[in-house]
């Protein structure tokens, strides 16, 4: 949290700069996210698919992996959400809405485990294979809304859009809210928040993922096959994405587009840092990021600065949560040095 606050600090000498009044762009700022019940939904609809990336986040740093595959496997989770209700769209909404979160899911985890199996086999930096799986993930999807997926209406009236047909009615999430955009997965999310915690803290396998992540050697030691869980870490962060994928198409949009991410793969992994690396945790932070998100539009209106501002003030939230968080470990490593000697 403090990293937040010395970032709103500096984004209030930047609106200064800008002869822009600080308190007034704030105000507007927290008016836009949680002034109205608009905003508010908005802001609850802008954190689930943070909250779900952000899960996926929590496993694999648990296992001392990090996951920046996060837009491709939100891509590849939305791509199976629109292929499947499209390929089958006579099934009743009680059998098609679980059998396409299950295929985003598998979708995203297959995203996940690639960079995991490479790992886990040949010791290629998951950084890097992550990153190139988003090229790939990202090149795929132009690849289907330009052919096979494109809208056959839009391709009988001559407009080419780069989207899919609209998805049938019995897979859109019910919504939460009439006449807004908050949808029951939201309440999914929520769920899976708890699922995630049980599962890291009171069972085997994630007990195992975070001894890995604790001290990869010992856990060899003790007989822990540390690449499988690795791979499997990784695995599962991609399927936790690739559900977010499958939220935004079937909640929000009830169609694929072009530019569905919105960064949510990159800045989940801030929410998850700023959430302590704990489901439970990641519940409030998915929640303030997404009302920065929400809020930093209405700030922009009103105040009048360039929307780089706004770009600029989100960067230095994650620059300085991102921040604390390691001198946080490195404060507690060296308190714990003090203690041993």
């Amino acid at each position: 949290m403090a990293g937040v606050v010395v970032a709103l600090v500096i984004g209030a000498v930047m609106l200064v700069i800008l002869k822009a009044d600080p308190v007034a762009a704030y105000a507007a700022l927290i008016r836009g996210a949680v002034g109205s019940r608009f905003g508010l939904t908005q802001t609850l609809v802008k954190a689930t698919p943070l909250l779900l990336v952000g899960l996926g986040i929590c496993i694999a740093f648990r296992a001392n992996v990090i996951n920046i595959g996060g837009e491709g496997q939100i891509i590849a989770g939305a791509l199976a959400a629109a292929w499947f209700p499209l390929t089958f769209p006579t099934w009743p909404g009680w059998l098609l809405i679980p059998s396409t979160m299950v295929m985003g899911f598998l979708a995203g985890s297959i995203w996940g485990f690639v960079p995991g199996i490479l790992k886990a086999r040949l010791r290629v930096n998951e950084i890097l294979s992550t990153i190139m799986m988003n090229s790939i993930a990202l090149q795929l999807m132009n690849l289907l809304l330009q052919g096979p997926l494109m809208d056959p209406a839009g391709v009988k009236a001559r407009t080419f859009l780069a989207q899919s047909a609209q998805l049938p009615a019995q897979v859109w999430l019910p919504r939460l809210v009439p006449r807004t955009l908050l949808h029951a997965g939201a309440i999914v999310a929520l769920v899976l928040a708890v699922v995630v915690y049980v599962f890291l803290w009171r069972t085997t396998i994630g007990y195992n993922i975070r001894a890995v992540g604790l001290n990869p050697h010992a856990s060899r030691y003790s007989g822990i096959n540390v690449p499988t869980y690795q791979a499997l870490s990784l695995t599962l962060a991609g399927g936790f994405a690739g559900l977010a994928g499958v939220m935004e198409v079937i909640g929000v949009q009830h169609r694929l587009l072009e530019g569905l991410t919105s960064g949510y793969g990159f800045t989940g992994i801030v929410a998850a840092l700023l959430g302590s690396l704990h489901p439970l945790g990641l519940i409030p932070a998915s929640i303030l990021f997404g009302g920065l998100l929400v809020g930093a539009d209405t700030m922009q209106r009103a105040v009048q600065v360039p929307s780089s501002l706004v770009t600029a003030l989100l960067g230095l939230v994650v620059l300085f949560v991102s921040g604390s968080a390691l001198w946080s470990r490195k404060w507690a490593a060296r308190q714990r040095r003090v203690e041993d000697t």
